[in-house]
């Protein structure tokens, strides 16, 4: 959590200022308290409200300098999917390896002083500016700033609130709950035991989900402003990593079954398109950094310096992941591809994650960008019914399968069993998330937490030995945090 007065940065009052960043080209400070005239300018309007919390997306994908830099410094621009991914089983840092460094995410050898604090003070960050938008709103009295306006913003900021405190609480477990932009009371805080913290998620998904549009006008038909189907899905995993499998199968239900705005895209490389019917919420990236050019932070992270098959990458997938995909898999097909890269020997090929298709090769600045940064989609929402339906939500075994053979029919593969016993049908769901959310949002790493299974599946891996134990599991709170807030105790083992 930032300390000396949490300051936040780069709110953007798009349409307002000249800019001057690519990110976002004039940033605003609304780090006062909320009674200055630099806030209540800010909550003034409509429109300069809006661009308050346009402000805060911007940040999220774009960060809060450059865009080229967000994926190292924005656990919502990429980071998230590269530390998860390496501290699971999907992928390892082959950038580490040439320059000879020790991977500790992928080894699982974290310690206080060698982990990397951006999760923890970007999500931090974001929380901050979605407090001032709700608290600026609260404390505004201008009467152009009008009620509908007032409801809406404040729902997206408790979204916002909420996804970022889901993050922190599963790499973190017990984590300080800042629902505030007072000094005074979020300076020295200790930890919020995680069942509190999803109670407090939970409440602000069901505030947002109120609050918010039930389509995408707000983002002028683009699904880059959560609505009430983001805050739908959202709550649907927190009821499913909570155990709640009634309410998880019910809110996934009510996403499926809105086939006016969603649905499956038959064509596996038009899933994280800009213009995805599957997309339930997109950040969209800047087209206008002169490095990231019109691709996502983690497109360009992941991808390769040449599409012909020998340039360089600096990420790739594991063996573990590489052999879960069944034969003619077409996600195999679609979303993976190879480069000859370290050893320019056309049998040894390093396979990287490729569901995001513009990078360092093939990205046009100033050009339109043809994918947006998927945040969640329509996939997960057939995969959370179909676990909570096979662990006693109504639909019960049957329909848990219906909907796994869904996603299974897209990836081109066959019907499971349809006599499947709970302990097949478990395995077989679990199966069918790492294979589709492979190198997304870190949902494999978080898989085998929840439901027990890190410690069976990542003590045998070789490059995990010595296997240090399940105090690898959660990360260390950053040491700076430690030493600024006293009441903040470390995680076991640290």
């Amino acid at each position: 959590m930032k300390r000396q007065g949490l300051k936040i940065n780069a709110i953007c009052l798009l349409g307002m200022f000249a800019c001057t960043t690519p990110a976002c080209k004039k940033l605003i400070e609304v780090g006062e308290p909320i009674n200055t005239l630099t806030t209540s300018e800010i909550f003034s309007s409509d429109a300069t409200a809006t661009a308050a919390m346009a402000g805060v997306y911007s940040t999220m994908i774009n960060g809060s300098t450059t865009a080229i830099s967000a994926f190292y410094t924005m656990f919502s621009a990429g980071f998230t999917t590269s530390l998860a991914g390496r501290s699971a089983d999907e992928l390892y840092s082959l950038s580490l390896i040439q320059n000879g460094t020790p991977d500790v995410y992928r080894t699982n050898k974290l310690t206080a002083l060698n982990a990397d604090g951006t999760i923890w003070s970007s999500a931090y960050d974001i929380i901050y500016k979605a407090n001032s938008v709700i608290e600026g709103i609260q404390a505004s009295a201008s009467p152009a700033l009008h009620d509908q306006v007032r409801k809406k913003l404040t729902g997206q900021a408790k979204f916002i609130r909420a996804f970022c405190y889901f993050y922190l609480t599963n790499f973190y477990g017990d984590v300080p709950m800042a629902l505030t932009v007072d000094f005074n009371r979020t300076a020295n805080m200790s930890r919020t035991p995680q069942k509190n913290v999803y109670q407090q998620i939970v409440t602000d998904l069901k505030d947002a989900q109120a609050a918010l549009a039930e389509d995408y006008t707000e983002g002028n038909g683009e699904r880059t402003i959560p609505n009430k189907w983001a805050a739908a899905l959202m709550l649907a995993r927190v009821y499913l990593y909570t155990g709640d499998y009634g309410n998880a199968s019910a809110q996934a239900g009510s996403i499926i079954a809105n086939t006016t705005l969603f649905g499956l895209e038959t064509n596996l490389n038009q899933v994280f398109s800009s213009g995805s019917k599957e997309a339930v919420w997109q950040l969209k990236p800047t087209n206008e950094d002169i490095q990231l050019k019109n691709a996502t932070p983690e497109g360009y992270s992941f991808s390769p310096s040449t599409l012909d098959h020998h340039g360089t990458v600096s990420i790739g997938l594991t063996n573990e992941l590489l052999s879960a995909f069944e034969p003619d898999d077409q996600r195999r097909l679609n979303w993976v591809d190879s480069t000859d890269y370290p050893n320019a020997n056309p049998n040894t090929y390093t396979y990287y994650p490729n569901k995001y298709t513009i990078g360092r090769a093939n990205g046009s600045i100033g050009a339109p960008s043809p994918q947006y940064y998927i945040v969640l989609r329509l996939a997960e929402a057939y995969l959370i019914r179909a676990e909570a339906d096979a662990n006693g939500a109504p639909g019960g075994a049957s329909a848990a399968i219906d909907d796994v053979n869904t996603i299974r029919h897209r990836a081109g593969l066959p019907d499971l069993d349809a006599n499947l016993d709970q302990g097949q049908l478990t395995k077989a769901i679990a199966k069918e998330r790492q294979v589709e959310f492979f190198a997304e949002w870190g949902h494999r790493w978080f898989d085998l937490k929840r439901t027990g299974q890190a410690n069976t599946v990542l003590s045998v891996i070789t490059a995990k030995q010595p296997w240090l134990g399940e105090g690898q599991l959660l990360y260390p709170i950053p040491v700076a945090e430690i030493k600024a807030d006293h009441f903040l105790i470390q995680n076991p083992g640290y």
